[in-house]
């Protein structure tokens, strides 16, 4: 509700038309099943496509992460704004960063990428942490730090940012640490692909730099053939783009001109004890194909170096 606020708030001020919010409730909203086990793909979205098909709403909001990766003929992904913070952050007792977590220390994450990612990074110094699946908003999953029944807990970053609660974060974790899941921290705007108009009006917000970075991170899932609860996490990096407002200037110390884009891409067994990661650089894509083929291409080394074997949920 929060990102979907916010993007009202933006197509108010591009189009100058009201917005009324329609709350939609999906599956993966009321399930208390983990997500590994309901399948993961589509179940945060298939609700809200349903009412765009119908007609019922004009466009739907989602978290670009939860949608699958095959976009259907009759939707059109009208825009993806500029993208948060894709980190994930540990929300810890007693204000801990995730160096300082005790040994055993009982971690809380609804994710495969994640506890793949951490019981590496734990292995690795030398260092054991309990993974534990969860489920629920965000008031459940840092409830179960609050009341001592965990350690800690990992979230999204961009979750905590858009609702004002980031200040509650005990720690960023890196990317170096725990690459996000592909499009994390964006935003997918879809409609109906016969309503030219409102396809154009929408794509006023779309920021081409973070389209091409997860459409990149997305090919690389679908290359996989792993669906949004398998243990694959993927970043393409971008350095920051000079405004082109202020074109002709001199860039400031920490701005330079985007050339190159960096994917990144991991894939791990869940207890951490087995991880496949790879990262290629090439020009910025210029086009949808440029993008997809660099995500196909950094999968199909993964692939080559034994990734399949590793994602429980393969998708068809």
């Amino acid at each position: 509700m929060a990102q979907s606020g916010q993007v009202a708030e933006a197509v108010r001020r591009v189009t100058g038309r009201p917005v009324e919010l329609v709350e939609i409730t999906t599956y993966g909203d009321t399930s208390r099943e983990h997500l590994a086990q309901i399948g993961g793909t589509g179940v945060f979205v298939t609700a809200l496509r349903d009412a765009l098909v119908r007609g019922e709403v004009d466009f739907a909001v989602h978290s670009l992460k939860d949608l699958p990766t095959a976009q259907p003929a009759d939707l059109a992904l009208a825009a993806v704004p500029v993208r948060e913070d894709p980190r994930d952050v540990l929300v810890a007792r007693d204000g801990l960063r995730f160096e300082e977590l005790p040994d055993g220390a009982r971690v809380g994450t609804g994710s495969p990428r994640r506890m793949a990612q951490l019981n590496a990074y734990a292995r690795s110094h030398g260092r054991t942490i309990e993974t534990v699946p969860i489920r629920g908003n965000v008031d459940t999953r840092i409830g179960y730090v609050r009341k001592g029944e965990l350690d800690a807990v990992v979230l999204a970053a961009a979750g905590l940012n858009r609702i004002g609660r980031i200040d509650e974060a005990t720690d960023f974790l890196s990317v170096d640490v725990v690459l996000p899941a592909p499009g994390q921290g964006a935003l997918a705007i879809e409609c109906a692909a016969h309503d030219a108009d409102l396809v154009a009006a929408l794509a006023e917000l779309d920021d081409p730099y973070t389209r091409a970075a997860v459409t990149a991170e997305r090919s690389l899932l679908a290359a996989l053939e792993a669906g949004c609860s398998a243990p694959v996490g993927a970043l393409a990096d971008l350095p920051r783009a000079l405004d082109p407002a202020r074109a002709g200037e001199a860039p400031m110390a920490d701005e330079q001109i985007v050339k190159e884009m960096r994917l990144r891409g991991v894939v791990g067994t869940t207890d951490g004890s087995t991880l496949v990661q790879l990262s290629t650089t090439g020009p910025v894509p210029g086009t949808h194909d440029r993008a997809m083929a660099l995500g196909r291409e950094l999968a199909a080394e993964m692939l080559a170096k034994g990734a399949a074997g590793l994602m429980g949920e393969r998708a068809h």
